[in-house]
């Protein structure tokens, strides 16, 4: 089966897993192209240009596919053009919401109105969250599979032993408005640790400063299922995070982690002191976590049901 991957880059959330299930999907015999992304040299335009290069190279080029898959709705346009049998488009969100969080209501009401045309453009819909299934049902009353996002266990095996850092927190992500880092920063001075912030850095460094943490904090104010979550899981580092988006759906209350409100530095703090003193509760925490991601998120687990899918797709 030969399938066209399209993403505005293959690395990060949606886009490092594109590129990690064609790494799996290629092990297994299939023959995975992936569109290389492309920009304008215009600031604050990232997007958009990426849609216009990629949609002109779907245009243009002459290669025929199986199956062409898209991921997150700037890919969209190129999936639209491209030479496929089938095509698929995977949001790890509500597109229009997260572009409402970030942008001015002209662009905001722009993304609404592209939305809930270009989602029709595709066979299939897919999504890694409950959550944006439930909405995108509600908004649009459009139905979207729900596949989960694996980890790749392996992948771990290059990341060094480290010792741990007793007071060491870690933040992993974007720095920007949506991921709340500025609700962390702000009550760095009302505890007693050290926060490492990882906001521009490569994967294994990334995971090397997680190894050596004693809690991984995730302050959103958005989101869908971080792939973090499931990292700091299979290194058995604790996690306080938001009750937002697609994050319950991993975390169970005090069971694999700590849920707080958004925008709440009080419960923020309360929740890093008891980690921070209660040891045994904590580990407590980690090892279940640990055995959650071993029994539902690697791909041993999970890559029967991507191979499923894509045949399912292409006999339909």
């Amino acid at each position: 089966m030969k399938i066209l991957f399209i993403a505005p880059r293959f690395q990060g959330g949606i886009g490092g897993h594109a590129a990690r299930v064609a790494e799996k999907l290629i092990e297994h015999g299939y023959e995975i192209k992936l569109m290389k992304p492309s920009f304008l040299p215009i600031n604050k335009i990232k997007n958009p240009s990426f849609a216009l290069t990629s949609t002109i190279k779907s245009i243009i080029g002459r290669e025929k596919y199986d199956i062409v898959h898209a991921f997150n709705i700037p890919s969209v346009f190129a999936m639209r053009y491209a030479k496929a049998k089938k095509k698929v488009l995977s949001v790890h969100g509500v597109y229009s919401e997260q572009v409402s969080a970030l942008h001015s209501d002209p662009t905001a009401n722009a993304a609404k109105l592209t939305e809930s045309k270009v989602m029709k453009w595709a066979d299939k819909l897919t999504t890694d969250s409950k959550i944006v299934q439930k909405q995108y049902k509600e908004k649009l009353g459009i139905d979207i599979e729900y596949l989960l996002a694996p980890t790749d266990i392996e992948r771990f095996k290059d990341v060094p032993d480290v010792s741990k850092k007793e007071k060491q927190i870690i933040y992993i992500g974007r720095d920007s408005h949506e991921k709340g880092i500025d609700v962390l920063r702000k009550i760095e001075s009302q505890i007693d640790a050290e926060i490492v912030y990882c906001t521009n850095v490569e994967w294994k460094e990334a995971m090397l400063r997680l190894k050596e943490s004693n809690i991984l904090i995730i302050p959103s104010r958005m989101e869908s299922i971080p792939q973090v979550i499931k990292e700091a899981f299979y290194l058995k580092v604790p996690i306080i995070a938001t009750n937002v988006g697609g994050i319950p759906e991993l975390i169970t209350h005090e069971k694999n982690g700590i849920l707080i409100p958004p925008e709440n530095p009080e419960k923020l703090i309360e929740a890093i002191n008891r980690l921070l003193s209660e040891k045994e509760f904590s580990k407590k925490l980690a090892e279940n976590g640990y055995d959650y991601v071993m029994k539902n998120l690697t791909w041993e687990v999970l890559l029967p049901k991507y191979i499923k899918f894509y045949e399912d797709l292409l006999n339909s």
